[in-house]
């Protein structure tokens, strides 16, 4: 299963400490080993300011050699700018926190800024104290702190490019605000950041990383992720840039017992555009369930499935409730019933015939709540698919017999002199 593991792919686009929880948890299973994994953490954990993280894992991937100074000497600087920059910092909150201060701030940030700067001399400079503070709060793992500062900063800066940036650091920080996923997303869609398109691609590529953080660890995520995964421009952005986000869209149309009206048929057209650059056996499953209608295949993909969803960050815990939904196939009576060029009265009445005449009834039953009918496939027994397949393979040899036969006698054209046709 380790070739489908998508931490890989994934990490190019996550911060540094958003990939270590990654790391951890692929640290779990046995797709990897170890010490390969630990030297991946410890190369994520020398670009942060947390020397004595990083220290501990150069003691796992070398337990022979001594922990380099250079960590120590890190430490030391780290809590120097530390005491420095919340110094800075503070004198800003000192302003901002007062009662008087509070109360003559506006929605305006002009406003605020020449109200501060002719009371109390605070410049944007100053004020930006607050966003280098927080960030590097974020640098050594105080991701609560950080948000702090950064939401304060984000209240008075004028500055667009700090607030982007403060606005992607604020939702690393928490994972679970929505408010601020929604106001990044609106940013972005809104080309209101500086340069050109592809930077407005690469927003989205990232943000759709991000955001995985967000929709699978909220009761609403899934529905939510298929809303946002699904509308026209992030659908081109995964095929674009990251077909791989393909898997979370699949999971989630799963996860999501009723998904909006259309949801499943546009993304089985994705899956079926994109197979050639990316597919797996949760993708696979939903192919086979819905396209090809094979049920076999679509129950030994489901197999292999489980295991890729059990190993994966975002969607492990989801491993129940995933196999639960998979094995029902939901078919929309209306939506057939449109194809079929029949009112949904007529539907209902001829789908039923149609399970009677199928004698598949107690595999099969219509839920009028739902508006579905519901198909479970029971597993059928090893033993039964090879005496079907060799009851069928003796009907062809037979068949394939009469042919050659009627050929010896007749020509190759045949008793009627028309062409015999093997297939």
């Amino acid at each position: 299963m380790a070739e489908f593991d998508l931490t890989k792919r994934v990490m190019p686009y996550l911060d540094r400490h958003l990939s270590l929880p990654l790391l951890a948890h692929l640290a779990e299973t046995s797709l990897f080993d170890q010490r390969d994994i630990h030297i991946a953490q410890y190369d994520l954990a020398k670009g942060t300011n947390m020397p004595d993280y990083a220290a501990n894992l150069f003691s796992q991937i070398y337990p022979d050699k001594e922990v380099p100074q250079e960590f120590e000497e890190k430490r030391q600087n780290t809590l120097l700018t530390h005491q420095r920059m919340q110094d800075e910092a503070q004198a800003v909150l000192d302003v901002i926190e007062n009662p008087d201060v509070a109360q003559a701030l506006r929605q305006d940030k002009e406003q605020n800024l020449q109200y501060l700067k002719d009371n109390y001399n605070l410049t944007l400079d100053q004020i930006a104290a607050l966003y280098h503070f927080g960030q590097f709060q974020y640098s050594y793992g105080n991701y609560s702190g950080a948000a702090d500062y950064l939401y304060h900063f984000r209240v008075l800066s004028t500055d667009n490019d700090l607030n982007t940036s403060a606005q992607w650091g604020k939702l690393a920080s928490g994972h679970t605000f929505w408010k601020e996923l929604d106001t990044l997303r609106e940013s972005i869609d809104s080309r209101s950041l500086p340069g050109p398109a592809i930077t407005q691609l690469h927003s989205r590529t990232w943000l759709l990383h991000w955001s995985l953080f967000v929709y699978f660890n909220h009761p609403s995520g899934r529905t939510l992720l298929l809303e946002t995964f699904l509308s026209p421009v992030y659908l081109n952005t995964i095929q674009t840039s990251c077909p791989w986000i393909l898997r979370y869209l699949t999971a989630a149309a799963i996860l999501s017992r009723a998904p909006a009206p259309g949801a499943t048929p546009r993304l089985i057209k994705v899956i079926q555009m994109e197979e050639y650059q990316y597919q797996d056996p949760v993708t696979a499953f939903l192919k086979e369930l819905y396209v090809e209608f094979d049920f076999e295949a679509a129950q030994r993909e489901l197999g292999r499935a489980e295991q890729v969803i059990s190993d994966d960050f975002f969607l492990g815990e989801f491993s129940a409730d995933f196999l639960d939904n998979a094995r029902y196939l939901s078919i929309d009576i209306r939506d057939l019933s449109e194809r079929l060029n029949l009112s949904p009265d007529e539907g209902e009445k001829w789908i039923v015939n149609l399970i009677r005449e199928s004698r598949m009834g107690a595999d099969a039953k219509i839920d009028l709540d739902k508006n579905v009918i519901e198909i479970s496939r029971p597993a059928v027994p090893v033993y039964q698919t090879v005496i079907d397949k060799t009851r069928g393979l003796h009907l062809r040899t037979s068949g394939l017999g009469t042919a050659i036969s009627r050929i010896g006698v007749a020509g190759p054209q045949g008793a009627a002199g028309s062409e015999v046709v093997v297939r």
